[in-house]
């Protein structure tokens, strides 16, 4: 199963009661469906909207991790759409870092040589002998 993140936005015109029937129906939805709900985060609450949706300017932010099968997403956006009072959703899936590189081996740092004074200094040529 792979792990996913829920975003969804209520209707702030909903009930407390309503809304949490609300919260309790989507994860519900995922359990049933072979799901399991990891954390539901209600902390972000009711917040200004960026720009008006359905002519509403607040919204209550839920975030939802859940562990699930490939096709539940798809079923859970598809519930998500009908329901009224959830105004936008998104859920995404947590891809888990896995690193199929080898790290590169440790050159040894080789202190640089000081040059020769023959090295550093340029040969001049000698004009005066004509």
């Amino acid at each position: 199963m792979s792990r996913y993140e829920l975003i969804y936005i209520i209707d702030t015109a909903l009930e407390d009661t309503a809304r949490k029937e609300m919260i309790e129906r989507v994860n519900n939805l995922i359990v049933a469906n072979g799901g399991e709900v990891a954390k539901v985060d209600e902390t972000w609450g009711k917040r200004r909207l960026a720009y008006a949706i359905n002519y509403k300017t607040e919204g209550w932010y839920v975030l939802v991790n859940f562990s699930a099968p490939a096709e539940l997403p798809r079923e859970l956006e598809r519930n998500l759409r009908n329901y009224d009072s959830v105004l936008r959703y998104m859920t995404v899936k947590i891809e888990e870092k896995r690193s199929s590189v080898k790290p590169r081996p440790v050159r040894p740092v080789v202190a640089a040589e000081a040059p020769k004074a023959e090295e550093a200094a340029p040969a001049v040529a000698d004009t005066d002998a004509e």
